[in-house]
């Protein structure tokens, strides 16, 4: 998820460089939050804030709008219940978040309302396997489900049981 193609080489970056997409007065651009691997959830939350401010008063400088190495968009907030994002070149893929909608669910058995939300990762399969994205989307799927293990980067019992 994280390489792009150099003429016949795939390139491996060691850093995260998401790319966040934001509407704008003249649209959508996609600031970028630089080594988010190296940042914590309360970081990143600022830096969106920070980012998604300066584009909104149109203050992002070209530096701050390139380099991604991943993007994120959020159509959701929009009221897109399902789209395909497009890959921003020459990132390897984007991951698009739509609206969470309470639907009808079959819950062993029977059928109960439940907040739903589809998520769709776009990608360049020269790089990554059909098996690697869905992992990767099962692995979303996971964490926001259960957005604890987000802030302990683990199962939260065993780290609170430091097992």
């Amino acid at each position: 998820m994280n390489a792009y193609i150099d003429g016949e080489e795939i390139v491996y970056h060691d850093y995260c460089d998401v790319s966040i997409a934001v509407s704008a007065p003249k649209g959508l651009v996609v600031p970028v939050i630089r080594n988010a691997e190296s940042l914590g959830m309360a970081d990143i939350e600022k830096k969106v804030v920070e980012l998604a401010t300066k584009a909104r008063d149109s203050k992002l400088t070209m530096e701050e709008m390139t380099g991604g190495t991943f993007t994120i968009t959020n159509g959701g907030v929009f009221g897109s219940l399902m789209s395909t994002p497009i890959i921003n070149i020459p990132q390897s893929a984007i991951l698009g978040m739509h609206k969470i909608q309470d639907r009808p669910m079959a819950v062993n058995g029977q059928v109960v309302i439940r907040p739903m939300m589809y998520v769709a990762l776009s990608y360049d399969h020269r790089i990554i396997d059909g098996r690697e994205s869905v992992s990767f989307l099962v692995r979303v799927k996971d964490m926001l489900e259960n957005p604890e293990q987000l802030l302990f980067g683990k199962d939260p019992v065993k780290a609170l049981l430091k097992v």
